[in-house]
């Protein structure tokens, strides 16, 4: 018998190539306190069982069979296996981070809701995702014990498109290591230059999809006056992420009268990032809707100046430490001209950027889920 609540983490749905909700994951794991009031185990694709065992060494590390890599074979595995296992573990609380829960899972579940934009901008996914992850927000937010979302617009654009589902839901923000993104060395900018072939670039990190609008970049950058490339003569688009379901892409980047100058760097090891961001001449996201915009806090922490929408929760994030134009191609044009060539206001962009990136803390984040989990599990005793 426990002597203390035990929160099972399903992270079957992180992919090998860590991205958003992955950092998401392993940030918290690696911020387990062995001494604390909860016990932790996760369940991970067989692939990531040894990487997470040495993030978290005190949390108990269970290996899904290989067969999930398949999708609906996962989504099977969730719904009947994972009860199952949470069962032999003796969990308390089942936290599963990414819209979908087990129906029957026994034991109070919590669910974290990244975006809302299935609802709000629904054209940006494709119809399997638009049915899929409606379907689950809807569900989770009816039976799940808690729901977590990262922002407050994200809670608020729940609110606006299903009223009266929302009252279970809990605002905690993401976090950025201060140790992993920071103002790089003078190595990780020569490291950055040399993948880059340049010296000046402005950069993009995120997944390659509609909702990203990397379209619109793109033809901004082969818009940009030559003023701005005679200031930085060898000046380069890097687009760094993972390749998304975007088919409109690979024609704006074709059809680009720069197209010389567009680096796909493809999916970037998070120890090159800090190079990356922080080497660069500014860093464009031109969303058109996120739940929290990680990309652009990891970028404000690595010193740079960073240009964003002011869609839905990208303002929250980058606050005024940020500069911020409309999604379209002309406006972005316009807006990376500016900033570009005005080196004061990006050096003082620099700093701000910092600054606010020290407001967000992994720590804070990983703190507030614990005390999620131990309110939940607490409750559930006392039924």
């Amino acid at each position: 018998m426990n002597s203390r609540p035990v929160v099972l983490l399903d992270a079957t749905a992180i992919p090998a190539e860590v991205g958003g909700v992955g950092r998401y994951v392993e940030e918290l794991l690696a911020r387990y306190d062995p001494n604390g009031s909860l016990e932790y185990a996760v369940v991970a694709q067989a692939a990531a069982v040894g990487r997470l065992q040495s993030i978290a060494p005190g949390v108990t590390v269970v290996a899904a069979p290989r067969r999930i890599a398949s999708r609906p074979i996962r989504m099977l595995w969730e719904q009947f296996a994972l009860p199952r296992l949470a069962r032999k573990l003796g969990a308390s609380v089942i936290h599963s981070p990414h819209y979908t829960m087990p129906v029957f899972a026994g034991r109070p579940v919590v669910v974290t809701l990244h975006d809302a934009t299935f609802f709000s901008d629904p054209g940006v996914h494709s119809r399997g995702k638009r049915v899929f992850f409606r379907a689950w927000t809807r569900y989770s937010l009816k039976h799940a014990a808690v729901s977590i979302v990262p922002s407050a617009a994200t809670r608020d654009e729940l609110t606006r498109y299903l009223p009266g589902r929302t009252a279970r839901v809990v605002v905690i923000h993401h976090g950025v290591d201060l140790d992993q993104f920071h103002v790089p060395t003078p190595a990780e900018r020569g490291a950055a230059a040399d993948l880059v072939g340049a010296a000046h670039w402005i950069a993009f990190l995120g997944t390659l999809e509609p909702r990203k609008n990397v379209g619109s970049l793109v033809r901004a950058f082969g818009d940009l006056g030559d003023e701005v490339f005679e200031r930085f003569p060898d000046l380069r688009l890097v687009l760094a992420g993972a390749n998304g379901w975007d088919t409109s892409l690979a024609s704006a980047i074709s059809e680009s009268p720069r197209a010389d100058r567009i680096v796909q760097a493809g999916y970037v090891p998070l120890e090159a990032l800090t190079g990356i961001l922080g080497g660069s001449v500014l860093v464009c996201y031109p969303s058109l809707g996120e739940g929290f915009g990680l990309p652009v806090l990891e970028a404000m922490a690595c010193g740079a100046s960073v240009l964003t929408t002011r869609r839905l929760a990208l303002p929250e994030v980058g606050g005024d430490a940020a500069r911020y134009s409309e999604p379209d191609e002309k406006s972005l044009a316009a807006a990376i001209t500016a900033l570009a060539l005005d080196e004061d206001e990006r050096r003082t962009l620099s700093v701000l950027a910092r600054e606010r990136a020290e407001t967000f803390s992994w720590n804070a984040t990983a703190d507030a889920h614990s005390a999620v989990f131990a309110s939940v599990a607490m409750r559930d005793t006392r039924r």
